[in-house]
């Protein structure tokens, strides 16, 4: 899943700068940039089965964020035992005591730093050890590497390591089952629990492709690799209690049908976009009621695009999940108080809703798009960039998900916005991106999309840090950028890759100073939620 923070899960190198200034800055000035939100949405048009079920999936939730703790951190009592309440709070957002927004700086004094591998991993195995360690299995998603009595390394599956919680996940979702009156999902929760057990997730992963008609959608399990960053490998558990808006999700299926299309149309050579993508992917509209383990870890995604298997994604292609109600929260919360800091009066009313949703969603759709393997023989993209790859993707999503909505908007496709809306909208959501800061993947792609439209004139700023856009030249730009990002994908040129991002995913003084204007003004860095059974009466 590529998640958009639309936020999830940054290293924010950047955004205290006001704090470096400010050496006053607190534990509890931390906490407070966090806006709480309470998740909550109506249930009423839901049967009796379907909310004891959901009651169910928040505790199976609940036992993933246990297991994310341990994967993450370790013991979560050591953070529970804090005296200070602020430092206690600050480290339930965080999962631990570092600092996820800021580089992974541990905030209890006298704290080790993060391992790179967090607990995937023996602390004080090397990369070397790795490598000649002989199992076939070393290089699972679904195990730990941990060491014997003597030392030596062992390959632990998890549900060897984890076996008495995820037993108790399966409890809880054969329980499930029993008010289970739809077939896909029914499908869905047998071969999970089958998956929980053997390691395998493929064929729930295939199921979950099928759950299109259900009401309520459960994303549970060992997902995303973002915290391994020391081979990229291992996944950390997480949960998402979800209920589908039938209204919003009916407006956008036929958006998916027109992929084909608009990948012919794209503004590139056309070596770079010979692959067609499919047009089984999934599109739909859901409210968010639980996040649990990783996915709820400091910055909070408001988008799903999984499955995260390419095998799975070249049978079925993928379903993209957009999150309404936390979405609506980071827009009112950051979206907006950072547009009127930054833009002009006339160009700020432009700013709105349904513009950030477009753009968020079909940045979501974009994944699809370009192309997936390159064509100089270098194999996948993702292989080829190596870990430039995740900010060239996310770049490449958040500037084709412009274009796609753009050209929707002049093929009438699209007819409640106007493509300055989604351009000027675009813009604001830069700087909310931004400042995740440039080591992490979302930071670096709209530090490096900033610079673009910058050296392109899409907009200007003046000696207030005011900007203003040239929409004609931003529509030019979106298509420049396009070009060079599908043509460094498809080229597979690593060293390229490094260069162009070394040189542009950087901070200009002017830049810098609009941070700290946004940072002095108090606006969020993101969301807590008020989640549970209580908030949502049941």
């Amino acid at each position: 899943m590529k998640k958009i923070l639309i936020l999830s899960l940054g290293m924010l190198a950047c955004l205290f700068m006001q704090a470096q200034k400010d050496k006053t800055m607190t534990i509890e000035d931390k906490v407070k940039q966090y806006a709480s939100v309470k998740l909550s949405t109506d249930l009423s048009h839901l049967s009796s089965n379907e909310k004891k079920m959901i009651g169910l999936f928040i505790d199976i939730a609940q036992i993933m964020d246990d297991l994310y703790w341990q994967q993450a951190f370790g013991n979560k009592q050591e953070v529970l035992n804090l005296k200070d309440k602020w430092e206690k709070e600050f480290a339930l957002i965080n999962y631990g005591f570092w600092d996820r927004m800021e580089d992974w700086k541990p905030f209890i004094q006298g704290y080790k730093a993060k391992a790179p591998g967090v607990n995937f991993y023996p602390e004080d195995m090397t990369k070397e050890e790795f490598e000649q360690l002989k199992d076939s299995q070393k290089n699972s998603q679904y195990s730990i590497i941990v060491r014997d009595k003597s030392g030596k390394l062992v390959v632990k599956g998890y549900y060897e390591q984890y076996k008495d919680k995820l037993d108790k996940a399966i409890e809880l979702m054969q329980e499930a089952l029993i008010y289970c009156d739809n077939q896909a999902m029914r499908n869905y929760l047998v071969k999970r629990i089958q998956a929980f057990k053997t390691n395998d997730y493929f064929d729930s992963d295939m199921a979950w492709m099928d759950m299109k008609d259900s009401n309520l959608d459960f994303v549970v399990g060992p997902i995303e690799n973002y915290d391994d960053e020391l081979l990229g490998l291992k996944t950390s558990f997480e949960a998402f209690v979800l209920v589908k808006d039938p209204v919003w999700s009916q407006s956008l299926q036929k958006y998916i049908q027109l992929l084909p299309d608009l990948q012919k149309g794209l503004p590139c050579d056309e070596k770079f976009k010979q692959e067609v993508p499919g047009t089984e992917s999934d599109l739909n509209v859901y409210d968010v009621l639980y996040y649990a383990g990783d996915c709820n870890a400091a910055g909070k995604t408001i988008a799903i695009n999984l499955p995260n298997d390419e095998k799975v994604q070249l049978k079925k292609g993928s379903r993209r999940l957009q999150l309404k109600n936390a979405m609506k929260a980071k827009f009112d919360a950051i979206v907006l108080p950072i547009a009127e800091q930054v833009m002009t009066p006339e160009q700020f009313k432009l700013v709105n809703f349904d513009a950030f949703f477009s753009n968020v969603m079909f940045h979501e759709v974009a994944h699809g798009l370009g192309i997936k393997n390159t064509i100089t023989g270098k194999g996948p993209c993702r292989q080829a960039l190596q870990g430039e790859y995740s900010a060239y993707e996310e770049a490449k999503a958040d500037v084709l998900g412009l274009y796609m909505v753009n050209e929707l908007i002049k093929r009438g496709e699209v007819k409640d916005l106007t493509q300055e809306q989604c351009i000027a909208t675009f813009v604001a959501g830069l700087f909310r991106s931004i400042r995740f800061g440039s080591t992490e993947a979302h930071g670096r792609a709209n530090l490096m999309c900033y610079n673009y439209f910058l050296k392109e004139g899409a907009f200007k700023r003046d000696k207030k840090g005011i900007y203003t856009i040239n929409f004609e030249k931003a529509k030019k730009a979106i298509e420049g950028w396009s070009a060079l990002l599908l043509e460094i994908e498809g080229m597979g040129d690593y060293q390229r890759a490094a260069e162009y991002s070394k040189n542009n995913a950087v901070i200009n003084k002017n830049l810098q100073k609009d941070l700290d204007k946004i940072n002095s003004k108090g606006i969020p860095v993101d969301v807590v939620f008020e989640q549970g059974k209580e908030v949502l009466g049941l």
